[in-house]
């Protein structure tokens, strides 16, 4: 089996390197042919163009930084569908759009040419080592059957769901993240102008209760099995020591734009009564909002997940 790779910037180079370590025949390609020396003097095929490198793979991974980019491979001169043998598999593991990834699932089936979306999450340096998360959408079958490569890229291999749904995974993390980012700057920039250094107040809270636990770890206890009471903290308690943030905030004269929105959250929460529930039930407001039911997975399904995590 010979597979394809296409990307080798900051990502796609760790990640078709470990695809040779894992002992596949590989071909390359990118914009550079420079960018792929490494995977070249290590044995890889250079293929003129993703036409090229479609006519010679029988699976074809490609890492590129923005959805256009994704189509131009794709469709371009020379791009990948003019390529495609009967029967292939294409994982694109670039952050596209859903629907984009939906086209392009659609139009290549009409080839017999098997589409998935496979974000991946872990970075340069787990691209590198191969501490990465692969979140694949597309067929169950198709998964089964090309699992084993992805496995010699990731060590977090998982499978989603229909097209799609690994590109919606990776949205959710990377917009959590942002987010986090955007408080984290708001706290700390409160806590260095209230008179700590940053140090010892980062040292001090990466050792808290919410540090020592993984960054999505308390969504699966209340939230996902939606299960409020009794609570493990009350919200009226979380209500205090936020607004209590929030004054200290102000007496140092650091703007808060997303902590105070979430002041209002949580006083919202305590207004319809819920201050004995549950820290975390103020988050049912934004399921309300989105005239979501009330989300319950069964807590057995939430340990099975964390302990297999172990």
């Amino acid at each position: 089996m010979k597979i394809g790779f296409i990307g080798l910037g900051t990502m796609g180079r760790g990640m078709a390197a470990n695809i040779q370590k894992a002992g596949y025949a590989l071909v390359v390609h990118d914009i550079s042919q420079s960018a792929a020396a490494s995977h070249l003097e290590n044995g890889a095929e250079w293929a003129a163009s993703p036409r090229d490198l479609a006519a010679m793979c029988d699976v074809v991974f490609t890492s590129l930084p923005t959805p256009a980019d994704v189509d131009a491979v794709c469709h371009g001169q020379l791009g990948l569908a003019a390529g495609f043998r009967k029967g292939a598999a294409w994982f694109d593991l670039s952050t596209n759009s859903v629907e984009g990834v939906r086209r392009l699932h659609a139009s290549l089936a009409q080839a017999g040419v098997e589409f998935f979306d496979a974000p991946v999450s872990g970075g340069p340096a787990g691209a590198a080592s191969g501490r990465l998360a692969i979140w694949v959408g597309g067929s169950k079958a198709g998964f089964d059957k090309h699992e084993a490569i992805l496995k010699g890229m990731g060590d977090q291999i998982l499978y989603i769901g229909d097209i799609g749904a690994g590109t919606i995974a990776k949205l959710v993390h990377n917009c959590a993240s942002a987010a986090i980012s955007a408080v984290m700057a708001e706290v700390i920039t409160m806590g260095v102008k209230a008179g700590l250094d940053p140090l010892p107040l980062w040292q001090a809270i990466r050792q808290g209760g919410i540090g020592r636990q993984r960054s999505f770890e308390k969504v699966g206890t209340r939230f996902l099995p939606g299960e409020f009471d009794p609570p493990s903290f009350a919200l009226r308690l979380v209500h205090k020591d936020v607004q209590l943030s929030l004054q200290l905030a102000r007496d140092a004269g650091v703007p808060m734009r997303i902590c105070n929105l979430v002041g209002q959250e949580i006083t919202e929460a305590m207004n319809r009564g819920w201050g004995e529930r549950d820290s975390m039930a103020f988050m049912l407001l934004q399921q309300e909002r989105s005239n979501l039911p009330v989300i319950k997975v069964p807590l057995e399904s939430i340990k099975e997940v964390i302990a297999n995590d172990r």
